[in-house]
């Protein structure tokens, strides 16, 4: 029997990661491939919560770059994570693994409203959650909605799936070879160092709630299940 390092875990996805090789919308193998990646891990009766950005759909930024009023932007790039959500709920059920999609901004007609009692209570009887539009409030990234929304349910660890990315580095890998990777940091490190790993917003909310993060390579199969049986992957954040 495989011995596992955490008993409930959010799982934050980006939307380039599930838009593979072209970079934007849904690539059909890679979510497959995810959704393989999670069922795994389901089947070790761990409780797996995920958070999903709209990167691959829409950005708000970009929104604003473009003059648009930035809450409206926001709001669009949170009907693109309900989006990708769906998807990635309707891969998972046609594993065999009951999912259910919460949502921060009220539809429903395809999905619950996030409470968060009925959250805890759907990982308890090992249906995956997946953690829809954000926290519902424009100005929040989807990093801090995985990092609140792993407060809330007390999960143990945030594991954040990057797109050929294996961890943290000094500096960006795809563009400066010399880079090099960090095994261990700290929040306070990650703050003081501008790392980037996910906006300060969540950074320090992780860090006040002693929530670990691990960053990994998500695109390499059998990662996820790595991770949770606490095999050496990736860059471990902790503390302070």
């Amino acid at each position: 029997m495989t011995t596992t390092s955490y008993r409930r875990i959010v799982l934050k996805l980006s939307g380039e990661a599930l838009s593979g090789e072209q970079g934007f919308g849904i690539e059909p193998k890679v979510i497959q491939s995810i959704a393989l990646q999670v069922k795994e891990v389901a089947e070790l009766g761990i409780e797996v919560a995920i958070v999903v950005g709209g990167g691959n759909i829409w950005r708000g930024k970009v929104g604003s770059e473009m003059g648009m009023d930035r809450a409206n932007a926001d709001y669009m790039g949170m009907l693109a994570t309900i989006m990708n959500s769906l998807a990635l709920q309707d891969s998972l059920e046609n594993l065999g693994i009951p999912t259910r999609v919460q949502t921060s901004i009220e539809m429903r007609q395809v999905a619950e409203p996030y409470i968060r009692r009925k959250a805890i209570r759907h990982l308890e009887k090992k249906r995956v959650v997946i953690f829809a539009a954000g926290t519902g409030n424009p100005y929040f990234s989807t990093d801090t909605t995985a990092a609140l929304r792993a407060a809330e349910i007390e999960a143990d660890v945030i594991l954040m799936a990057k797109n050929n990315v294996d961890g943290v580095y000094t500096d960006d890998p795809k563009i400066n070879k010399d880079a090099t990777k960090y095994n261990e940091l700290s929040y306070l490190e990650v703050l003081n160092e501008g790392l980037g790993v996910m906006d300060s917003t969540a950074s320090s909310l992780c860090m006040d709630n002693d929530i670990p993060l691990l960053v990994f390579n998500v695109t390499e199969e059998g990662n996820i299940k790595r991770a949770v049986i606490g095999e050496k992957i990736g860059t471990i954040i902790r503390g302070k």
